[in-house]
């Protein structure tokens, strides 16, 4: 099954490739060549630069071309309607003009955009809790695709200088990608976050990898993130104050996973509870058990416009990016601070978000 699908996406690929191609040749100067050895020249150039790319980086050059050719297809539909109406040709190809330029700007603010990592903040009211309480929720950091270890360590003095009660990550802070010396560093700087009740962790659905492809195990992990002094939660609870409680569960991908009605049946619902869920698709039951607050991650905002309505339209996420509210439960799904292999973001922002809860 799985192959059937990568070959449907290389076929399907193929087919973009082929238009794009088709349109970057009826542009002006390529169509007064009448020599055909040289046409054909150029097309196998033009080929050979995409295979050079799509070897460098297969999934960012896949992603740049298709954007290209969605916006070939827009600019030829709305200049087709323009020859139609006024009945004019023009003598270059403006649509694929247009089309580079586009693509160039709004592949460049995506680029931008996954690179500035911006602080996001909510503020919640509540009467269950007695004095007001911080979060600063770390999501999707996917370690190396955008920032390294290193460069991880240098945002702990921000997050150290918001004072937060607790610092909770809710998932794929590492993926298969991640090398070794960026797992011992980012997991290293966890270590110097300050804050009143400690730094509590779920997993995601890329922590523990996928392909057996790196040079460390799951446990290799795990046992970095104990010596650091950051809790993993796997359907855990924990008492955060007399007030607080702090639930962490399992990614919705692991088939042993406890309900939440199971997972909180013996809790006081008089308490303030937090729920960590890496993937936002358990709204229902969770509003329906009455958690005050579920933090999430996991669709980084919807990555590519317009990703994110869709995958709520499919029923694949019950929401895609920031704060919502079902009954008495409010939702908090972040962008998270990185991309999982992808070099660009136009869906949304990367953050670290920091919530205040206030007694009202």
């Amino acid at each position: 099954m799985l192959y059937l699908v990568l070959i449907s996406i290389l076929l399907l690929f193929g087919l973009i490739v082929f238009y794009t191609l088709k349109q970057v040749n009826k542009s002006y100067y390529i169509k007064k060549i009448s020599n055909k050895k040289i046409k054909n020249l150029i097309i196998l150039f033009e080929l050979l630069i995409i295979f050079i790319f799509l070897f460098i980086n297969m999934t960012n050059t896949m992603i740049v071309i298709i954007h290209l050719f969605i916006f070939l297809l827009l600019f030829d539909f709305i200049f087709y309607i323009i020859r139609k109406i006024k009945c004019k040709t023009y003598k270059y190809n403006i649509s694929l003009i247009i089309s580079v330029l586009v693509t160039f700007i709004y592949m460049l603010y995506g680029y931008i955009n996954v690179n500035n990592i911006v602080q996001t903040n909510y503020t919640l009211f509540t009467n269950k809790i007695s004095s007001d309480f911080r979060i600063i929720q770390i999501s999707d950091t996917h370690m190396g695709t955008t920032f390294d270890g290193n460069e991880f360590e240098k945002h702990i003095s921000k997050f150290n200088d918001l004072n937060p009660d607790i610092v909770v990550i809710t998932g794929d802070f590492i993926d298969d990608d991640t090398s070794y010396s960026d797992m011992i560093s980012s997991t290293d700087a966890l270590s110097t976050l300050k804050t009143k009740y400690g730094v509590y962790f779920v997993y995601g659905n890329h922590d523990k990898g996928y392909f057996n492809n790196r040079k460390y195990s799951k446990e290799d992990f795990e046992n970095q993130l104990i010596k650091n002094n950051v809790i993993i939660l796997e359907d855990d609870i924990v008492n955060i104050t007399d007030d607080i409680v702090l639930i962490g569960r399992k990614d919705h991908q692991i088939s042993d996973r406890l309900s939440i009605d199971d997972l909180t049946k013996n809790i006081d619902k008089n308490k303030y509870l937090i729920v960590l869920d890496h993937q936002p698709r358990d709204f229902k039951n969770e509003s329906e058990a009455n958690i005050d607050l579920v933090l999430s991650g996991h669709t980084h905002g919807g990555q590519f416009i317009p990703i994110g309505p869709i995958s709520v339209l499919l029923g694949i996420n019950d929401d895609y990016y920031g704060l919502s509210k079902r009954n008495n439960t409010n939702f908090i799904i972040s962008s998270g601070m990185s991309n999982w292999t992808f070099k660009f973001k136009t869906g949304c922002i990367s953050e670290y978000v920091v919530i205040d809860i206030k007694n009202n």
